[in-house]
């Protein structure tokens, strides 16, 4: 537990030029942009005192290094400014949006994670047969498309031909929504509401297989050629020579030491992924942080476009961090003696 602690601790002091540098990057970047953000927050008629006194109040007229300093202050004790669109806390608006990217991504996570697994070890299985092949191709098929694309196929077959599974927001309008954590699935078992949880978990079904699916084929892949490298050790014939089953050694033996280099790219897959919400929320139409950002790039709307691109940032570093940790548990020989 100590080394488990030693390295989570390693990552999150790792991660605080890493935040520094994205946040000063996000900062500059966005104020090259040609945009005016007072354009959303004066009204037509205003004169050029008001404009100059709203550009005052909001801190644009003084020079970026000053802007970034005290933005920067703000932005620690988690005070994001007001959103230019909104007129309301970006604080708020983010804890109203995470929750709902979170669940979507986590759901993503376990379907991706499974779909991975289980194809890794069927592709394994199949070795030397003719339909090895085929499900190769099949993988490599399905990793052509990007999340988008699948989240748009799903929309149209399941979603208007079929018509089995809604496909927009994140919740039915016959619903009212229970508030008390932020996230639906845990509020609607809060309240008893199983109607409201099964609605619920229907309108994740189809963006967050949009995201596993696209990210389950480099799972498959990797965990195949890991278990190759394992059934070369001789460990694996000691255990045939002593009567051990094939399927046992596969799952109880291989698996076991396959999964590490596994573990690795799932890390890396999931922290795209996280980031892959983005495109999904837009198309589905699903309220999570992913949708807010676009809605606040396409409005110049900067205190909320720089909040969310940092927390985006966090949650990544946050992931790598937890994987790692994770990778040191099921890894022994990376702990001090």
């Amino acid at each position: 537990m100590s080394d488990v602690v030693r390295v989570l601790g390693q990552r999150f002091i790792a991660a605080v030029p890493i935040l520094l540098v994205v946040s000063m990057l996000l900062f500059a970047v966005l104020r090259m942009i040609p945009v005016d953000p007072l354009a959303l927050s004066v009204p037509p008629n205003a004169t050029i005192e008001e404009i100059d006194k709203i550009r005052h109040d909001m801190g644009f007229d003084r020079p970026i290094a000053v802007q970034y300093v005290v933005w920067l202050q703000n932005t620690v004790h988690l005070d994001f400014g007001r959103s230019i669109q909104h007129r309301d806390s970006v604080a708020g608006l983010i804890a109203e949006t995470l929750p709902a990217t979170i669940e979507l991504a986590l759901f993503a996570i376990v379907i991706a994670s499974a779909l991975g697994l289980a194809g890794g070890l069927y592709l394994f299985h199949l070795r030397g047969r003719p339909g090895e092949v085929v499900a190769d191709l099949a993988s490599t098929a399905i990793m052509s498309l990007p999340e988008f694309l699948w989240g748009l196929l799903f929309i149209l077959l399941f979603g208007v031909a079929l018509d089995w599974l809604p496909f927009i927001g994140r919740l039915s309008p016959a619903f009212s929504r229970p508030v008390h954590s932020g996230f639906l699935l845990i509020d609607a078992l809060i309240d008893r509401r199983f109607d409201i949880f099964f609605d619920a978990l229907k309108h994740m079904i189809l963006p967050a297989f949009a995201l596993g699916l696209s990210f389950s084929p480099p799972i498959m892949r990797v965990l195949r050629s890991s278990l190759h490298d394992v059934y070369a050790e001789d460990y694996i014939q000691q255990a045939r020579l002593r009567g051990i089953g094939e399927w046992r050694i596969l799952v109880r033996h291989a698996t076991k030491n396959a999964i590490l280099p596994t573990l690795t790219l799932m890390g890396v897959q999931f922290s795209f992924l996280f980031g892959g919400t983005l495109l999904i929320e837009v198309i589905y139409s699903y309220p999570g942080m992913g949708n807010l950002m676009v809605e606040a790039v396409r409005n110049a709307d900067l205190p909320v476009t720089q909040a969310v691109g940092l927390v985006y940032c966090i949650a990544v570093l946050f992931i790598n961090a937890v994987v790692d940790a994770i990778y040191l548990v099921l890894n022994p020989k990376l702990r001090r003696r």
